[in-house]
């Protein structure tokens, strides 16, 4: 038998497209390479692949944990405004609405306009009588005036007098003690709650409960001191530097200054039943103020309202708008981030356009050669998918030890933006290796044998 093989029949062809049978070579069925991969293989076959290109590797984990992180940070930073505006607007009270007496500026039944209103002791009970959509109405009264001393300091704060649903409407939380209730205000009882600064001034490093303040020199018993809160709004000075006493005591003690009178007092606190109630709520108010001190319901001057509901609305409509422009900025970042990654594995893929015709010359099936370029791509979206988040959750818990702006939250993350984001990345990048691994594996071997990276 002739060890010699008979090239003439081949003359024509160049070498590269050669078959092995025209060479005269030909594997027994027990030689012939196996093209059944375990996932152990593939596995560790597509880890070998990826440290022999990893700037490749690199460069498109980098653009995912890249885009996920900004996803995460621009979600966590807007979600920590939300917050914390809404953490002030409950701080400074729920759902309130500050009712002030004003001055007219419509003539009504008779009366000329600049006429000076004031409230009264009776508007309270019409007012909650004739408001159905109202929770609440009780009365404020305050001085700036009074001096304020213990055994131990003196100083000047403001006393508020009012009903013992003033401690709840306007998120006065007790941190020791407890609020004045309505036995205090049916005997008219000297007790104080202190704000948690001007606990801490009267009584430096002591417990002010159960010992006596004097306001003008009248003795007051600390029945509760305030616990701290952070307050960014207010209409009449912080909570934390007030002292607060029943309005029956703060009537009989320190009446209304002129031109009030015994029977007057600064303004009205009025709350809805619900947020879906609070504009018929405020109504009803309007109404029934103007029919007692006859001025036309519609003068908002002689009855101006702090109505923070209304400024609540008008709050998360903004951080609705800010939501849908950072998610605009984020589509854009993920359609960028996906176009670099796309790029990176396109060029990554068409690259290996010879080593895929390698593997099917020695009888790699086309669908052993999408697996592997699927497996690593998904070993690649899985990795910077959980580094991204890695990333991204660890600067939020970072930046939130720092010391924060009363009206910020700090950096809220959330699971779904993070995980979305590593979703569509993810895809883009397996979409991206197979689409060119697909057409590199349908075409005849010896195509892609003679292919050239950059050709």
């Amino acid at each position: 038998m002739s060890h010699f093989y008979d090239l003439s029949a081949t003359k024509s062809l160049p070498f590269a497209y050669l078959t092995l049978s025209q060479l005269g070579m030909t594997f027994s069925p027990r030689l012939r390479p196996t093209c059944v991969m375990t996932v152990r293989d593939l596995i560790f076959d597509v880890l070998r692949t990826l440290w022999s290109h990893k700037l490749r590797a690199f460069l498109t984990m980098f653009g995912i944990a890249w885009g996920i992180v900004s996803i995460v940070l621009m979600v966590a930073a807007g979600e920590g405004l939300r917050k914390g505006q809404e953490t002030q607007a409950r701080n400074l009270g729920k759902d309130v609405m500050i009712v002030f007496h004003g001055r007219t500026s419509l003539q009504a039944g008779g009366t000329h306009a600049g006429r000076v209103v004031h409230w009264e002791d009776p508007d309270v009970a019409v007012v909650q009588s004739d408001s159905p959509d109202c929770e609440y109405a009780i009365p404020e009264l305050e001085q700036d005036t009074v001096r304020t001393h213990s055994n131990f300091n003196n100083a000047a704060f403001t006393v508020t007098g009012s009903y013992p649903q003033f401690g709840y409407i306007r998120s006065l939380d007790v941190g020791a003690g407890r609020f004045y209730d309505w036995d205090d205000m049916r005997e008219a009882r000297r007790v104080a709650f202190l704000g948690s600064d001007a606990a801490k001034q009267l009584f430096p490093g002591r417990n002010p409960v159960g010992d006596t303040i004097y306001l003008n020199d009248f003795p007051y018993t600390v029945i509760g001191v305030m616990a701290k809160k952070k307050q960014d709004s207010s209409y009449d000075g912080w909570d934390v530097n007030k002292v607060f006493v029943p309005f029956a005591a703060m009537r009989r003690d320190f009446p209304d200054k002129p031109p009030g009178t015994n029977s007057t007092f600064d303004q009205l606190l009025v709350t809805p039943k619900s947020v879906d109630q609070h504009t018929a709520c405020k109504r009803e108010v309007r109404v029934a103020l103007a029919r007692m001190h006859r001025y036309d319901p519609n003068d908002k001057e002689a009855c101006p309202i702090w109505d923070t509901v209304q400024e609540a609305q008008a709050f998360k409509s903004m951080t609705d708008g800010m939501k849908f422009f950072l998610g605009a900025v984020g589509i854009v970042t993920l359609v960028l981030g996906g176009i670099g990654v796309m790029n990176v594995m396109l060029v990554a893929v068409r690259e290996r356009t010879r080593e895929i015709g390698v593997r099917k010359a020695i009888g790699a099936p086309a669908g052993t050669i999408l697996r592997q370029f699927f497996i690593e791509a998904l070993i690649i979206a899985l990795l910077s998918g959980g580094i991204g988040l890695g990333v991204a959750f660890g600067f939020c818990a970072l930046v939130n030890m720092l010391p924060m702006p009363d009206f910020f939250a700090g950096l809220i993350p959330s699971w779904s933006s993070g995980l979305i984001a590593a979703a569509l990345l993810g895809l883009i990048a397996i979409g991206a290796a197979l689409f060119p691994a697909r057409r590199a594996a349908s075409i005849d071997p010896i195509e892609a044998l003679r292919y050239e990276a950059g050709g």
